[in-house]
């Protein structure tokens, strides 16, 4: 089982990319995400997006907001399949400058035109929950890189 997190930072009507083009065998490679990684020992989910989003983008986020759990079931590359649980966060307050990201090309995308990038199935459907005053719990099933199922609660 992996723990982890997602940030989508958002300034002016954009959010921040992350174009996956720069690491070999990435499960992720040539997709679009938002920032984010796994949580490290002792790490809050909060303490972890922010460390995440400050090493992928020299961005400083304060007050991440908690929108959301996903639940990804058997999920990973080939041979690698685990359970990953990934809080979902957005955050519109910030200091710093990006830097180079060692993960991808990082870019400031018109929200209006992120439905048009090659992001996973599912992230297409559960950014727009991010929307929502209300707090989800989703489960994205996905078989050999397609998603199969998904499913939502709202609280």
């Amino acid at each position: 089982m992996k723990l982890a997190t997602l940030c989508y930072v958002k300034k002016d009507g954009k959010t921040l990319m992350l174009h996956r083009i720069k690491k070999k065998s990435d499960m992720h490679e040539g997709k679009w995400n938002g920032l984010g990684g796994k949580l490290e020992q002792g790490e809050s989910p909060e303490d972890c997006v922010i460390r995440e989003i400050r090493e992928e983008s020299g961005l400083n986020i304060q007050k991440p907001r908690l929108k959301g759990v996903l639940t990804f079931p058997q999920f990973g590359g080939k041979g690698n399949l685990e359970d990953w649980y990934v809080f979902v966060f957005t955050a519109d307050q910030f200091t710093g400058s990006l830097i180079d990201s060692n993960e991808g090309v990082l870019s400031w995308i018109d929200d209006i035109n992120i439905p048009n990038l090659n992001t996973w199935e599912g992230d297409r459907i559960f950014m727009k929950w991010l929307e929502q005053e209300c707090f989800f719990s989703g489960k994205m099933v996905y078989v050999d890189g397609k998603l199969a199922e998904h499913s939502v609660e709202f609280y």
